[in-house]
């Protein structure tokens, strides 16, 4: 096939490149969302070779071409309107608030976790240089090797850079989900930490704050070092109001006009009001929490530990320098900072959760982001953890913040504080006062063991049990090659009663549709797995025989990214009939608008018979296979 030739004919067909708002592809269909869906030439992408069919279903142009095609298809049209239309799903398919949020700060760290984890692993390195004491009572690395000084200062820049410019980062990675120039995202971020603004640290200490007088308004002219939610909303403001100039702006005054105009309002906006009502919210925030510790105890800890990640969630946290620094100012007083301890007890708590989570998944990808984020969190810097792994499952951010809140609890009650500003985590010990190490060390172990176990046994108990219940079945059905098996419990029909209008004009191939009672699923034959679809959804199969089979696990539940799956083999793995293959989670697929049926297509010609249909149990068989035509 001669893939960009064919995305040049459907780009055309669609009315070209200014009418297509977004592109995206599940397992079988190219899905495009128009601006204007009179302008799309069905009839002639119809006729483009590979296209098995065409319709419209919830704003959605989908062009079905099949496993292995519809990627190489997608991937040319990327090419062709320059990779600008926004991989989004459909609004009615999002689900409630609370998971839209989560999925969207996840969509936005995930691809700046790695800059996030070189920073982290570079202050550890850089701590081992600086820390007072660790190899020499009152002495620095630097002090005993001077030759390395310059060496540890260029470490420190590195390690810094990822953090200082974060807003940056940031910028580019929330206009891009929110369907705007990430570009013009960057841009506002560099604004948000220009050199010429005072510094976002300096801030609450009794600095001079530089001012800019416009039109008799006072607007302060102080950086966002550090933060994040400022930047997140400035983000999507700028997405939209670029998307809306776009509409309006003739094509001749585009490119000129709409750029300019996007960074002049959403840079006035930031600095005017935007940006000064979020530090002030986390000030009170801040000065509230400080009540709270001191005024309620070792209750009081154990509700900041509780509460704390939330926190860092909304950026928030940098807010807690100005208290941090004043207690750290007036230690004589104070005796130290409490913040840091906190810091610390909800740091290792995410990376303890991260590493259960490594230890129970069989998905290799996962495994690869939990080693490096679950060791970045133990030494101090949790984003890379709890956004690209913990929030995205949920189970183990509860885990964690439970975990910090046992680990706060303990040190708030034996009064454990910090002399000095550190690394919040297992490097923690050179930041706390020699007398509290004791204490200090346990409520670390409190924090991990506690987020460990409880991530462990929500991850693993249920997949166990029902794992071996599965298996139990198969064995004892003795399934062979021409058997075909339930892959759930629940009811199974002919592909004709599927609600998807593509499996049940059988476009894609003939097969079943089952509509499960539980979110395990099986292998319906013994096989090979030939590919897992990225956002794991679907997987193939394919027998000795050529046989191939399409599981695809829900309907348009591609634009829910992975979120309600996960996958318990890998590409290339034999699998037996009856052998756990994934799990769903059936309430959130509902939530988020889409059906949970389960369709199983045979893609290569294969007849059948069936066994049974109607209500069935997991792995019973029903279908017995002939040879593939």
């Amino acid at each position: 096939m001669n893939y960009p030739s064919i995305a040049a004919q459907i780009v055309a067909a669609v009315g070209g490149r200014e009418n297509l708002s977004h592109v995206m592809h599940c397992a079988t269909r190219l899905r495009l969302t128009c601006l204007d869906e009179s302008k799309i030439n069905a009839d002639a992408i119809a006729d483009i070779e590979g296209v098995k069919g065409v319709f419209s279903a919830k704003g959605q142009f989908q062009i079905i071409f099949g496993s292995g095609t519809v990627n190489q298809v997608c991937d040319e049209v990327l090419k062709l309107t320059g990779n600008q239309p926004v991989v989004q799903p459909p609004k009615e398919a999002q689900g409630n608030v609370v998971n839209c949020f989560i999925k969207m700060l996840s969509d936005i760290f995930v691809p700046i976790i790695p800059a996030i984890v070189a920073g982290g692993l570079l202050m550890g390195i850089n701590n081992i240089f600086t820390a007072e004491g660790l190899f020499v009572s009152g002495k620095t690395l630097i002090d005993l090797y001077p030759q390395f000084a310059d060496l540890a200062g260029m470490i420190n820049l590195f390690s810094n850079a990822a953090f200082t410019f974060l807003p940056v980062l940031i910028g580019f990675s929330a206009t891009k989900k929110f369907g705007g120039n990430p570009y013009l995202g960057a841009v506002l971020g560099m604004i948000m930490v220009h050199p010429d603004l005072m510094n976002a640290y300096s801030y609450g200490t009794g600095a001079v704050v530089p001012t800019w007088n416009l039109f008799g308004l006072s607007i302060e002219a102080v950086g966002y070092q550090g933060t994040v939610l400022p930047v997140l909303v400035m983000s999507f403001f700028l997405a939209k109001l670029e998307t809306q100039l776009h509409k309006i702006t003739p094509s001749w005054l585009d490119n000129l006009t709409t750029p300019l105009i996007s960074i002049l309002v959403c840079g006035f906006i930031t600095f005017l009001a935007v940006g000064p009502m979020l530090r002030t919210a986390g000030n009170l925030l801040a000065f509230g929490i400080s009540w709270l510790y001191h005024s309620l105890g070792f209750i009081g800890g154990g509700l900041f530990g509780l509460f704390y990640a939330p926190i860092v969630l909304t950026g928030m946290h940098h807010s807690f320098i100005a208290i941090e620094t004043q207690l750290l100012a007036e230690a004589a007083v104070t005796g130290g900072s409490f913040i840091f301890v906190t810091a610390s007890m909800n740091n290792v708590a995410q990376g303890a959760a991260v590493l259960a989570v490594l230890a129970t998944t069989k998905d290799t990808k996962l495994k690869s982001l939990c080693s490096a984020s679950g060791i970045s969190a133990l030494l101090g810097i949790t984003e890379p953890a709890m956004f690209g792994v913990n929030l995205k499952l949920k189970t183990p951010f509860y885990a964690a913040i439970i975990g910090s809140a046992v680990g706060s609890a303990y040190v708030a009650f034996h009064h454990v504080l910090a002399v000095a500003l550190g690394a919040a985590g297992l490097p923690g010990f050179i930041s706390i006062r020699p007398a509290d190490w004791p204490h200090f060390a346990i409520g670390l172990a409190l924090s991990m063991i506690t987020a460990f176990v409880l991530t462990w046994i929500l991850a693993k108990k249920p997949q166990s049990s029902q794992a071996g219940k599965i298996k139990a079945k198969a064995e004892l059905n003795n399934i062979d090659d021409q058997t075909c098996v339930a892959p759930a419990e629940g009811t199974v029909k002919p592909i004709e009663e599927s609600t998807d209008r593509t499996f049940r004009e059988k476009l894609m191939g003939d097969g079943f549709v089952l509509f499960p009672e539980n979110g395990q699923v099986c292998s319906p034959i013994n096989a090979v797995v030939k590919f897992i679809f990225p956002t794991r959804h679907a997987i193939g199969l394919v027998r000795e025989d050529g046989v191939e089979m399409l599981i695809h696990m829900g309907i348009n539940t591609v634009s829910l990214n992975g979120a309600p799956f996960e996958i318990f083999v890998e590409e290339g793995q034999n699998v037996q009939a009856g052998q756990p293959l994934a799990r769903m989670d059936l309430q959130q697929i509902r939530q988020a608008g889409c059906s949970e049926e389960i369709c199983c297509l045979f893609t290569s010609p294969t007849a059948f018979s069936w066994t049974v249909q109607g209500a069935v149990a997991q792995a019973q068989p029903i279908l017995t296979l002939g040879e593939k035509q």
